[in-house]
Parts: structure tokens; C-alpha cells; sequence
């Protein structure tokens, strides 16, 4: 795996946790949770941004979107208890299943 789809994935796991933030800031009212989403956008763009460069942007966006959505997923499952069906399962498996082969299928294995 080469650095821009190293960079990629981490954006992608990035993308949840300023989610995360964006949440607990209470609408930027929690000035710590407010600056680390501020923070956590700003570097997770620029990590994106340069995937980008070598990555083509729509690859990049559909893996960057698809991560962060799996992702995001579990953690609501894990931390505020959102119910887990096997459609939602089923869905997630197609998911990852569609970033595996955008990175088999652009020369990034």
C-alpha cells in the first residue's frame, strides 16, 4: 500500500472522530470539543487533499466517505447503543467490499 492510500485511510478514520467532536461540542458551545473539530477538519481535508494527488478525487471521496461511514456506524452502535440489524451488517460488508475493490481496481495494492 503506498503513502496516499495510507493517508486516505487515516482521513477516513479521521472523519468520524470530528464527528464526534462536532457532537459533543454541543452545537460550539464547549469551546475544547468546538477547537478540536475545527482542528480535526482541518487536518483531515489537508490528509484528503493529498491522497488526492495521486489518488483520483473520486476514488478518493467514494473511499474517504465509505470509511468514515463504516466507521461512523460502529461507533454509534458502541457508543450511543443505535441498533444493529443484519441489513445494517449486510450493508456495511457491501460497503467495505466496495472500498477493498476501488483500491484493488486503481493500482493501490
Amino acid at each position: 500500500m503506498d503513502v496516499a492510500w495510507i493517508l486516505l485511510v487515516i482521513a477516513g478514520l479521521m472523519e468520524p472522530c470530528w464527528v464526534y467532536t462536532m457532537e459533543r461540542s454541543e452545537r460550539f458551545r464547549r469551546p475544547g470539543f468546538a477547537l478540536a473539530t475545527v482542528v480535526l477538519i482541518v487536518v483531515d481535508l489537508a490528509l484528503l487533499s493529498v491522497a488526492m494527488r495521486s489518488i483520483g478525487a473520486g476514488v478518493a471521496y467514494a473511499v474517504w466517505a465509505g470509511i468514515g461511514a463504516v466507521v461512523t456506524l460502529i461507533m454509534g452502535v458502541v457508543l450511543y447503543r443505535d441498533p444493529m440489524s443484519p441489513a445494517r451488517v449486510f450493508f456495511a460488508v457491501l460497503l467495505v467490499a466496495g472500498i477493498v475493490g476501488l483500491h484493488l481496481t486503481t493500482g493501490g495494492h
